[in-house]
């Protein structure tokens, strides 16, 4: 999947008028339609089944939350739901180039880890008014490791706020189907999910937000490389390591970052030469010597922690040029030119665009970051900004060492902690 883009200057960009709201459409039925008929091929090719309780299902609207594990999640959805009309709250870049389909098909458009309250009036709107349900994926991101990503703590008081049902779909298969690490590249892996009421109207009257909140984390708990192998599903694909240095960055046995390289069935270190092999059930093993993490979100854990290690003792930053898209409509991603990304103690800094682009952005900012791989075809991403405008940040390589994008998400979601411990201190 590619996105529509655009070389226009900095002045240009900023001189574009921006485009005002719209509320949400209802789901048109012919394109829910369209969708899930386009869906069975991929669905078919996975053996897809699931499981749903529908005596327990409320009758009217729902906020149905979904984890995200890959492309094949919409038409998951899609299958399960269908002929259900819901909208579906989407990223501003799925809008690009084709805003009307979007808006057709019931997408509600924000901006991904910006605040936005206009997104709350649109999904009570679309409940309320419109009386269809709403599908989000509160993760935001597809998952690195095969786990949940950090979920916002406002979404227990959103639930509250909204007041109707909370359903919850749950998939089996689709993360080892389709890693975003992976390339993109498909693996023969059966795919299921299963649905059900998370929360009743009557269960969100009686508890607070901060016991809603609980009741969503432990929903979205998963691990799915142990689900991997306590399921025994082998994945017998060759390229089943490769892109595995975009979350595995650091090398374990001599700390060296932006050296690994997953080529094959094995990830290796080009600074100290230890490998890795990857087997069948996605465990590793060192092919010489102590095999360190053999479980891959234990080192990517291992990895979190030694990034707060970082910033505890002020010595973290990020400091990479970049190639720098901004969007500020649904009608492309306008390349700017090249600029340097700063990632440090007190936030991010963008400059470029011959130093007429100057944006920074606090660590209080946002609880995660939009990052990701393969973005849309072009490459890794940092993406930033406000409701003015996103800038999407693509780091250059010299082509050996890759820029972590992956430390990128772990150093905000950590220094964005440290700044909200510090000031509940204060």
């Amino acid at each position: 999947m590619k996105i529509k883009t655009k070389r226009r200057t900095y002045d240009e960009v900023m001189a574009l008028p921006r485009p005002k709201h719209r509320r949400p459409w209802r789901p048109s039925w012919l394109f829910r339609t369209i969708i899930r008929l386009a869906s069975i091929p991929s669905l078919w090719a996975t053996h897809f089944t699931y499981t749903r309780d529908r005596a327990s299902e409320p009758e009217g609207p729902a906020l149905i939350l979904m984890n995200h594990s890959s492309f094949l999640d919409l038409k998951i959805a899609s299958r399960i739901l269908y002929p259900k009309p819901y909208c579906i709250v989407s990223t501003t870049d799925a809008m690009v180039g084709k805003n009307w389909l979007m808006r057709l098909i019931g997408c509600i458009p924000t901006q991904k880890f910006v605040t936005d309250l206009a997104l709350i009036r649109d999904m009570k709107y679309a409940l309320k008014e419109k009386n269809t349900s709403v599908l989000m994926y509160p993760e935001a991101g597809y998952s690195f490791d095969g786990r949940a990503t950090t979920l916002p703590d406002s979404l227990g008081g959103l639930v509250k706020l909204l007041d109707v049902p909370v359903m919850c779909i749950t998939t089996q298969g689709a993360f080892a189907r389709d890693p975003l690490y992976n390339g993109l590249r498909l693996r023969h892996v059966q795919v299921s999910a299963d649905m059900r009421t998370l929360l009743t109207r009557e269960q969100i009257a009686e508890m607070d937000a901060a016991a809603i909140q609980s009741v969503l984390c432990g929903a979205f708990d998963f691990d799915n490389f142990a689900w991997q192998r306590e399921h025994n599903v082998h994945i017998r694909e060759p390229f089943r390591a490769e892109g595995l240095e975009r979350i595995l960055y650091k090398c374990p046995a001599c700390g060296a970052e932006g050296h690994m390289t997953g080529h094959g069935t094995a990830i290796a270190c080009g600074a100290c030469g230890k490998v890795w092999e990857m087997d069948e059930l996605g465990s590793l093993c060192a092919t010489t010597g102590e095999t360190e993490f053999a479980h891959i979100p234990d080192w990517f854990d291992w990895e979190r922690d030694m990034v707060r290690a970082e910033l505890e003792a002020g010595t973290y930053r990020l400091d990479v040029p970049v190639q720098i898209g901004m969007m500020v409509d649904s009608r492309a991603l306008y390349m700017v030119g090249e600029g340097r990304l700063v990632h440090d103690l007190e936030g991010f800094h963008l400059s470029g665009c011959d130093g007429k682009l100057q944006y920074e952005q606090k660590p209080r900012v946002s609880y995660s970051l939009n990052a990701d791989f393969f973005w849309y075809e072009i490459g890794d991403v940092v993406g930033i900004g406000n409701r003015d405008a996103l800038y999407y940040c693509f780091p250059a390589t010299d082509g050996e060492t890759l820029c972590p994008v992956a430390k990128a998400r772990l150093a905000t979601e950590e220094l964005y902690r440290l700044a909200m411990a510090g000031r509940r201190r204060a």
